[in-house]
């Protein structure tokens, strides 16, 4: 390992400020690129005219190489150096973002979010683990990692703030232009700062393991976000989810006989690590369910300003930095369980909050309490998952413990969109469809309405029947289903946190022994 020069503060004997704070920039940085895209649906939805899934694919086209790169990435960290995915990261994400903000329609900005998306999927798990590979004692540890998901929470609400500001006083396009400087910042700070750590001990590519998790985890978001605008029972989505298991199995059997798996399946022989494991997928996926359905509520739906998404935004990440000294305590003190538990029960109860607001009450005041429940929920569970799954591992297994952590929160992340966008339109369509054929509208309107969702799905008809006067009268019907399909969202959601919550208290009693050793290289 390289060392720094001694006139550097060290915060442990092997973490120095540099690497912390490059380490620090890394998540938040990582976390902004995530998060931007949902501050701006409805920018998107005006500029862009997205129809059907193509809306949802602006987020998950930047979550989905996240969700499927991360263990590769944490894996290549391992062996070549930490620093090095810092600084490629960051400057991918740099590269992705540009792209983005020159794109001249749906389908580049499709592509500027993937590129930016694979960057990402090298700082979340890298920032961790390098972090994590320089601390010495339980303590301090757990330390590092409230201030890592605070970092973390603080990309959450930074993103919606930027992304608020320049739309409001520029373009959605400066927001990415932002972004872009921020990342070269970062890649800026790891080069001169950041202490190369690596654990190369024992850990090789595993090229099977990534084809068949890849084509899997590809198969099966896609299947997600497609199926309401290609039907459930189209041959192209029963192929992608057949496809899904057929490659999710070849991976469980692809890691049984790797040398030098990508993920060692004994680590979920480890309780406390499996249910954090199953925690991360489920209720992470409730967290950012609720951010989109809020994001969708405010935008697309409701027309309401970007400064408004923004801070619905930040209360739902921005108490996660609030609560950093509370967390860091709660975190060497309590049960993993009971941490995880009451998390996950305030997530669900906000949810259920949320799902009785009437689509027509525009009042800020109204989603207050609601998204503050969900905030201070997600504050405590996500340091909580984080620290029970990469407390429980020996060090030299940080770096893939952390990137096994990080792809299933946000595989869970990725699911948020995905699944809550393909609930709330099928069941959307479906209510405006009833609600038009039943109603005593002119035919000729009637057909006009069909053809619209046919075309582009509820939200477009929403949209049209907003700025159209001809189609004026569809709008109390279109708002009216989407506010339907949302609020089942909200409801999916709570059950989804309910559900880990339960798991999560009845599996993790008692507190599980934290690994402390440090074998790095």
């Amino acid at each position: 390992m390289t060392t720094e020069p001694s006139t550097r503060t060290a915060t442990g004997r092997g973490l120095t400020t540099g690497t912390l704070v490059a380490g620090l920039l890394a998540v938040c940085l990582a976390q902004i690129g995530l998060a931007i895209p949902a501050t701006l649906n409805g920018l998107f939805q005006s500029d862009l005219h997205p129809v059907g899934s193509q809306l949802t694919w602006i987020s998950d086209a930047f979550l989905l190489p996240v969700a499927v790169l991360e263990l590769t990435f944490g894996l290549l960290g391992d062996l070549f150096g930490r620093k090095r995915l810092l600084i490629g990261g960051a400057s991918l994400l740099a590269a992705g973002e540009l792209v983005s903000a020159t794109a001249p329609g749906i389908h580049q900005l499709w592509a500027g979010q993937a590129l930016a998306g694979l960057g990402a999927a090298a700082l979340f798990p890298t920032s961790l683990a390098i972090l994590a590979a320089g601390t010495t004692s339980p303590a301090q540890r757990a330390r590092i990692i409230a201030m890592w998901a605070a970092l973390l929470s603080t990309g959450g609400f930074l993103a919606p703030l930027l992304g608020g500001i320049t739309a409001t006083y520029g373009s959605w396009r400066w927001s990415f232009v932002v972004v872009t400087a921020i990342a070269a910042a970062s890649a800026a700070v790891s080069a001169l700062f950041a202490v190369n750590s690596s654990a190369p001990a024992g850990r090789s590519l595993d090229v099977a393991g990534q084809l068949t998790i890849g084509l899997g985890l590809f198969s099966l978001l896609y299947a997600i976000i497609q199926g309401p605008t290609d039907g459930w029972a189209s041959p192209s989505i029963i192929i992608a989810f057949a496809l899904a298991a057929v490659f999710l199995a070849a991976f469980v059997l692809a890691e049984k006989r790797a040398k030098s798996p990508l993920l060692r399946l004994d680590l979920f022989r480890n309780r406390a690590f499996a249910v954090a494991s199953v925690v991360a997928v489920v209720g992470m996926f409730a967290f950012l369910g609720t951010a989109y359905s809020v994001s969708i509520r405010l935008g697309p739906v409701q027309d309401q300003a970007p400064m408004r998404t923004a801070l619905a935004f930040v209360l739902l990440n921005g108490i996660t930095l609030v609560m950093l000294p509370l967390t860091e305590r709660l975190l060497r003190t309590a049960a993993p369980g009971l941490l995880l538990g009451a998390g996950l029960l305030l997530i669900a109860a906000g949810d259920y909050w949320a799902a009785t607001l009437p689509i027509t009450d525009s009042a800020f005041t109204s989603l207050l309490l609601p998204l503050g429940l969900v905030g201070l929920g997600f504050a405590i569970t996500v340091s909580s998952i984080t620290a029970t799954a990469v407390n429980t591992v020996p060090v030299h297994l940080a770096g893939m413990a952390s990137a096994t952590t990080n792809l299933l929160r946000d595989f869970g992340f990725t699911l948020g969109p995905a699944i809550i966008g393909a609930v709330a339109l099928s069941r959307a369509a479906s209510n405006f469809s009833d609600s038009l054929h039943d109603s005593a509208l002119p035919g000729a309107l009637k057909g006009a309405g069909t053809a619209v969702l046919d075309e582009g799905g509820p939200l477009a008809v929403n949209g049209a029947s907003t700025t159209s006067p001809k189609l004026a009268d569809l709008h109390p019907l279109a708002l009216d289903a989407l506010g339907h399909g949302y609020s089942i969202g909200f409801i999916v959601c709570g059950s989804a946190a309910l559900f880990s919550a339960l798991l999560a208290l009845i599996t993790l009693r008692g507190r599980a022994a934290p690994h402390t050793d440090s074998t790095e290289h």
